[in-house]
């Protein structure tokens, strides 16, 4: 018996709608009504099933059919012997659905835990010098206009911990230079890396631990963040978020990334804490300097602040017990450096 479907016919060139009735007999499609025509089945292209939509038949010419009775629509098809593709079958079965979903979901997690962090770092390793200069500096701009203010330490003082740290860290370890950089901040206590080569260090954090050993050990774990090139391999991680669930969801209100939202929140993951841990070790045993000494600034700092609001330090460096004992046992440990720069790199 064959089937008659009652469809609206469109030439492609007009607006005009045709009511029209469509069958199938011997391989040809038949469309009769207020348009007659016949043409092989094979010439013509058949849009997608779905739930609710119109499907559509596209003619050679540009002219289309939409019907709107999906079920003896579907029984023409059948009669023709037409089959959906693979990939439409799949979305019809709830379970392949559900299992492209879950394997989806383990792909975007297993790329931001390990892929996006290895694109990081390779990406970071091989900028151009200049090009971290200029996020540096623009980072550091950005700190003087909202948080810091001209340091207040006396020449002297900032001329003595230069001193001491160019001989703690002579240049043979990389090409260039490490510049320090002294401010009075109104967040407190703290020290941080940018990827200009430079160290901010404000002046409450040197007050508060007026030790120049400590200070070093500080000055070390910091080092340890350009070497690894830290906050670079962050901005681009963030950023590539960001332009991800742009592409994903749209605008979402112009999402904040970029330098100044790392600045924010710059709290490194635990490997990259772990790493310029290692370093600032390194340092400190290659200039008799007890690497008990990094631990202890830690700990003072913990014992100082208990019960008050975190310093800055450790807020933007978060602590473990099992990174202070780490820390601690590290003098059984060789003076080797497993980092990615190392002399002659």
């Amino acid at each position: 018996m064959i089937q008659v479907i009652e469809a609206r016919y469109f030439d492609g060139r007009t607006s005009r709608l045709h009511h029209v009735q469509l069958y199938v007999e011997n391989g040809i499609a038949c469309v009769v009504g207020d348009v007659n025509r016949e043409i092989s089945v094979a010439e013509l292209r058949v849009s997608e099933r779905t739930r609710h939509a119109a499907r559509v038949v596209t003619f050679p010419d540009g002219a289309y059919l939409e019907c709107t009775d999906h079920e003896r629509f579907n029984a023409v098809l059948s009669a023709t012997g037409f089959t959906d593709s693979i990939v439409v079958r799949l979305q019809h079965n709830w379970r392949a659905v559900a299992a492209s979903a879950s394997l989806l979901v383990a792909l975007l997690v297993l790329g931001y835990l390990f892929v996006l962090p290895w694109v990081a770092r390779v990406i970071a390793d091989n900028l151009p010098a200049g090009v971290e200069l200029a996020i540096g500096n623009g980072a550091l701009d950005f700190l003087d206009k909202q948080v810091f203010e001209p340091s207040k330490l006396t020449l002297e003082k900032q001329q003595d911990i230069r001193s001491r740290f160019n001989q703690l860290y002579p240049l043979r370890y990389d090409e260039l230079p490490i510049e320090l950089v002294f401010r009075s901040s109104k967040a407190g206590a703290n020290a941080f890396a940018l990827p200009s080569r430079q160290i901010v260090l404000t002046d409450e954090l040197v007050k508060l631990l007026d030790n120049d050993e400590e200070l070093m050990a500080v000055l070390g774990h910091e080092l340890g963040h350009i070497i690894e090139h830290h906050f670079t391999r962050r901005l681009i991680q963030s950023s590539t978020v960001a332009i991800g669930v742009s592409f994903l969801f749209g605008d979402v209100s112009n999402i904040i990334a970029g330098v100044p939202t790392v600045l924010l929140d710059l709290k490194y993951s635990r490997d990259a804490e772990r790493d310029a841990d290692q370093f600032a070790l390194f340092i400190l045993k290659n200039n008799g300097i007890p690497v008990t000494k990094l631990a202890d600034v830690f700990t003072k700092l913990q014992r100082q602040f208990k019960g008050s609001e975190p310093v800055p330090y450790l807020s933007s460096h978060p602590l473990t017990e099992e990174r202070l004992e780490q820390i601690r046992q590290a003098d059984k440990a060789s003076d080797s450096w497993s980092g990615t720069k190392r002399s002659g790199s």
